[in-house]
């Protein structure tokens, strides 16, 4: 892309730092979605992980490019890589669309712990309250106090209802102050 060691060098260095840059701006403002949504620390942890991942890649593919790397070689590796992670994924696929699933409930899901739900799944009819909401599954306590193990990639593929009471309190911690909000039927 670039003639000159100089100008390549440059450019190394500023990537790395906006590297740096979106990491931080990204963990802001994932603490803070995170605490809105009232998430745990260690799935706020993983998602953080997941695109600290995905930031690094975009960069180190940045840089190969100011210096010039030949994607040719680049490609057929790449695609080598991918297709032996294809192969051991077959038999895993719920294990990647789990963790997939994961990541968008925790960007989209309107439920969340202590809310109780009911899963339409076929022609049953799964009650319970979310006591966690994990990579690979989201636990739910029914009134008999039995934990239900529900996969994250099913509970985006089924119809979810989000049982209100009239009056339910909750504690939410916005930074270092709690607040309550009541939630009340429309």
């Amino acid at each position: 892309m670039t003639d000159t060691p100089v100008l390549q060098l440059s450019l190394t260095i500023i990537s790395i730092l906006s590297l740096f840059f979106i990491n931080r701006l990204m963990l802001k403002l994932t603490s803070l979605l995170g605490s809105y949504k009232e998430v745990p620390i260690a799935r706020l942890a993983n998602i953080q992980i997941y695109l600290k991942i995905l930031f690094l890649l975009a960069i180190l593919l940045v840089i190969l490019t100011i210096w010039g790397v030949d994607y040719r070689g680049l490609l057929i590796f790449a695609s080598s890589i991918l297709a032996v992670i294809g192969v051991a994924l077959v038999a895993q696929w719920s294990l990647l669309s789990n963790i997939t699933a994961s990541i968008i409930i925790f960007f989209s899901f309107p439920a969340r712990i202590g809310d109780e739900v009911e899963v339409v799944d076929g022609n049953n009819v799964i009650k319970g309250t979310i006591a966690e909401i994990n990579v690979f599954q989201i636990l739910l306590t029914d009134e008999k106090g039995n934990t239900i193990l529900y996969p994250t990639n099913l509970i985006l593929q089924r119809p979810v209802r989000k049982l209100n009471p009239e009056n339910k309190t909750r504690k939410v911690n916005k930074g270092s102050t709690i607040m309550t909000r009541i939630q009340r039927k429309p």
